[in-house]
């Protein structure tokens, strides 16, 4: 059986799942049910000074859905815990003391001083908390005053603020990264420079969900008016993979662990951010839509997806994947790749031959013989997966790689084969910008 035990910096959990800081970890209650129902850890959603932020008494929340109303993407302008910070670190304290096997992290947010900073860290770290993770993500509300993606979007305030945690707390750092931003590398860096022990990525992408056109109203508003918002969800994911991805074979940051955010919903999605980097995960918006509950699905797939591959821990197949992601120019441009459509499987919708015809290569007939009936055209075929990708039946087309030797009877011409270092292979045009 798969152990689907997680060490992520000394920090122990049954399981790699963690729930992210965000409403699901606000309080003790909502901890506590997490914890029974299996969750192998938590970060509690951020704290900060004294007195405490003001939330809006009306929307806060706002979805994406798609045509059978499932949330694709969701939306927030909820600021950081509204309770006294007292009260948060009490119920901390005693999250820890009734559930040693689990983890607990701390979420920080303080303004850009060091006092702030050197201040709030011994409070933390009296509560007996594993971790403390410097919020440098949130893009709403408190980035206007000065903090959150503020600094985030600042190498240079990322790197001070990580060593001044360094300095103040001997528990492990964790930086929170903001997606709102050119190049991710830029401020992992920092971190990295800083002291961090680790970094946590995505947290939520700038957005506004909507426009109410009879109202012209943005949406969701609060007495007429709204505000930007932070974006996450399942429709985050892929962003969320390549900025992990970036992170993870970045020569300068290769090595930091990484805990994965951004658009987890199942077992499978949290495999690959495991796949191209990630220590453990946290999710939070597929506990909002569907409850705490789905951490089961979340274990059990992973554990049956660990044990049909032979991978008996986390670390077994971690960062698999990472050397597969490649420049443009790296890539071979003498490998070829044709659809091919399984006539079995085919339902005659017609999809296919749509959207090929009307934006791609013409590459797919409608009759043959006077009769309905789709196929691909190989010499028109350049292997683009579009029709794959729009397909609405699974395994019905495919793409089929020329094996060294077969002609191209688009081109008439024969295929070389793979070379190891495409980068440098004279048949590559971009040869000399690859080096």
């Amino acid at each position: 059986m798969a152990d689907l035990s997680s060490n992520f910096l000394g920090i122990k959990s049954p399981n790699p799942y963690w729930l992210a800081s965000a409403p699901p970890t606000d309080k003790e209650y909502n901890v506590v049910r997490a914890f029974e129902a299996g969750w192998g850890g938590v970060v509690w959603k951020t704290v900060g000074e004294d007195p405490p932020v003001v939330n809006v008494n009306g929307p806060r929340y706002a979805t994406l859905l798609s045509q059978d109303r499932r949330v694709i993407g969701f939306n927030n302008i909820e600021l950081i815990s509204d309770r006294p910070l007292k009260q948060n670190l009490d119920e901390m304290r005693r999250v820890k003391r009734d559930w040693p096997d689990r983890a607990v992290v701390a979420s920080l947010m303080v303004p850009c001083t060091e006092d702030a900073w050197r201040n709030i860290l011994p409070m933390v770290e009296d509560t007996g908390c594993d971790g403390v993770e410097l919020n440098f993500g949130c893009p709403h509300g408190m980035s206007e005053r000065g903090m959150g993606s503020a600094v985030g979007q600042v190498p240079e305030y990322i790197e001070m603020v990580a060593r001044w945690c360094k300095q103040y707390s001997k528990l492990p750092i964790i930086v929170k990264l903001t997606p709102n931003i050119t190049d991710i590398r830029n401020p992992a860096r920092a971190a990295k420079k800083g002291g961090a022990d680790a970094v946590s990525l995505i947290n939520t992408i700038n957005s506004i969900m909507g426009v109410d056109l009879e109202r012209m109203t943005m949406h969701p508003s609060t007495d007429g008016r709204g505000s930007h918002g932070g974006y996450c969800g399942y429709a985050v994911k892929p962003i969320a993979l390549n900025m992990v991805g970036e992170i993870a074979r970045d020569p300068e940051t290769r090595g930091l662990p990484i805990s994965g955010i951004g658009g987890i919903t199942t077992w499978r999605d949290a495999a690959e951010f495991i796949a191209l980097g990630a220590g453990n995960v946290q999710v939070c918006t597929a506990a909002m839509v569907y409850g705490f509950k789905i951490i089961k699905d979340l274990t059990d797939g992973l554990a049956n997806f660990m044990d049909e591959h032979g991978y008996k821990t986390i670390a077994d197949f971690q960062g698999k994947a990472v050397s597969t992601i490649a420049n443009w120019q790296q890539l071979n441009l003498n490998h070829i790749e044709k659809a091919v459509i399984n006539q079995d499987l085919c339902i005659q919708c017609g999809r296919c031959h749509v959207v090929c015809e009307d934006t791609s290569h013409q590459a797919i007939i409608a009759t043959l013989n006077g009769k309905r009936h789709f196929e691909v055209v190989d010499e028109e075929c350049v292997g683009c997966n579009l029709c794959v990708s729009i397909c609405p039946v699974p395994e019905c087309i495919t793409m089929h790689a020329l094996a060294p030797g077969e002609t191209d009877t688009r081109t008439g011409k024969k295929v070389t084969g793979q070379f190891a270092n495409w980068t440098t292979h004279p048949n590559n045009p971009m040869r000399e910008v690859a080096k």
